[in-house]
């Protein structure tokens, strides 16, 4: 049997979301051996290779040499391209959406949806115009003295060969802003910028609005196109009733959609899209509720291989070792110090002293990730406020001695 255009759309619309889903998510430590880490390597990395293979045997690369400049800058530098795509489909899904849902809503309906409409543009702008914490000369000892060296993913002395920077803790060099980004999160192609120190608590913003904006239109779109079901099908509703089959439950929505196009696609469109929003806003939200971020958590999931591998040792770091203001200044607004140093070798052999003077004892040798402390984490509370107030100082709080606090599952996220 041909399939409608409805069908169509719906197939569209979900084979879309799925390979942004793929793309965005493929690389989390969660997806690693799973078929969607599989599929994003596939599109990402063997089929372009593949591509490429052949082009240099039929054009001894000439086609591919033609398309790098473009697809290098689409993919290696910042440009608008995404934000001004994610811009587009806001934009027309409310042209489409609204001249046909506003008649027909009362007062209060209203002034909510319009507070629905305007909050992600706040927040799309506010995340991109923000300084995501971009670390420069006059601003570098502030970054230093934020976050304390955990001397596990973190390790002081370290210096960026880009920026020649003495690197903070928490912070990453980025290759797309060309840039040394604090409390380096992940560059986000959506706001064409970094996520870090500056913005994060915008991201986290722009997320749940956008969020809460899918999921109020399609339910509001839902209750809309329903009600005029219901004019001609009485008996109908959202769950499909006990006496109807599954092709005439799905013949009535696709004769409600084609009724008004306009609002049964935007509809449609929301409902689809926002299971993707909340999956990524409640992944970030893990992160932060984890104390860490998207960088930390790739670096703690090769930590974890290494540990598998038998490749990764820890000892007490010395109490009274040689500790530079300049290259590991003391923060003040932490509670917590670091009483461990955390390395992986290459050869699974114990660190040398002289590689690791600061250590102090015999190296004992770490085979599971919840054995060690994530320094970073000082619960979801604090967690948020220090993504939101920034400046947050943990004053008044009740450290865990360092036996307690090693021996206490830190929460790390999946992978």
């Amino acid at each position: 049997m041909a399939m409608t255009p409805f069908k169509w759309a719906v197939v569209f619309v979900i084979s879309l979301s799925f390979m942004v889903f793929v793309t965005f998510f493929g690389r989390l430590p969660a997806f690693r051996r799973t078929p969607v880490a599989g599929l994003h390597k596939l599109i990402w990395i063997h089929i372009p290779n593949a591509a490429l293979a052949l082009d240099n045997k039929l054009t001894a690369g000439k086609l591919s040499k033609s398309l790098s400049r473009g697809f290098h800058y689409f993919l290696y530098e910042r440009h608008p391209t995404v934000v001004i795509f994610f811009l587009s489909i806001l934009i027309v899904s409310e042209f489409l959406y609204l001249p046909e849902a506003w008649p027909v809503i009362n007062t209060f309906t209203k002034l909510t949806a319009a507070i629905a409409v305007v909050l992600p543009y706040l927040f799309l702008y506010l995340a991109c115009a923000s300084d995501p914490g971009y670390i420069t000369v006059e601003n570098h000892a502030y970054h230093m003295s934020l976050y304390p060296y955990d001397h596990a993913l973190f390790h002081p002395g370290n210096k960026c060969n880009t920026c020649h920077f003495l690197k903070p803790a928490r912070s990453k060099h980025c290759s797309i802003c060309k840039r040394c980004i604090a409390k380096a999160d992940h560059h986000c192609v959506f706001i064409n910028s970094c996520v870090g120190y500056g913005n994060h608590h915008w991201f986290l913003l722009l997320l749940l609005s956008t969020a809460v904006l899918t999921t109020y239109g399609g339910l509001l779109g839902l209750s809309l196109l329903l009600s005029g079901v219901n004019e001609r099908y009485p008996a109908f509703s959202i769950w499909k009733p006990k006496d109807m089959s599954l092709n005439s439950y799905g013949a009535v929505w696709g004769w409600c959609i084609q009724r008004n196009v306009k609002l049964g696609a935007t509809s449609l469109l929301s409902i689809l899209i926002t299971p993707l929003i909340w999956g990524l806003l409640i992944y970030t939200l893990y992160l932060v509720y984890a104390g860490t971020t998207t960088n930390e958590s790739l670096k703690w999931s090769e930590y974890k291989e290494d540990m598998r591998d038998g490749y990764v040792f820890r000892r007490p770091l010395l109490s009274n070792r040689e500790r530079s203001q300049e290259t590991e200044p003391r923060c003040a607004r932490w509670p917590v110090e670091p009483d461990h140093v955390l390395v992986a070798t290459s050869d699974g052999c114990p660190p040398s002293d002289q590689a690791r003077p600061q250590g102090d004892g015999e190296w004992e040798r770490v085979w599971k990730l919840d054995r060690v402390e994530n320094l970073y984490d000082m619960g979801f509370r604090d967690n948020l406020a220090d993504a939101f107030l920034r400046d947050f100082a943990f004053g008044g709080r009740s450290i865990d001695p360092p036996a307690e606090r090693m021996n206490r599952r830190s929460s790390f996220p999946p992978s």
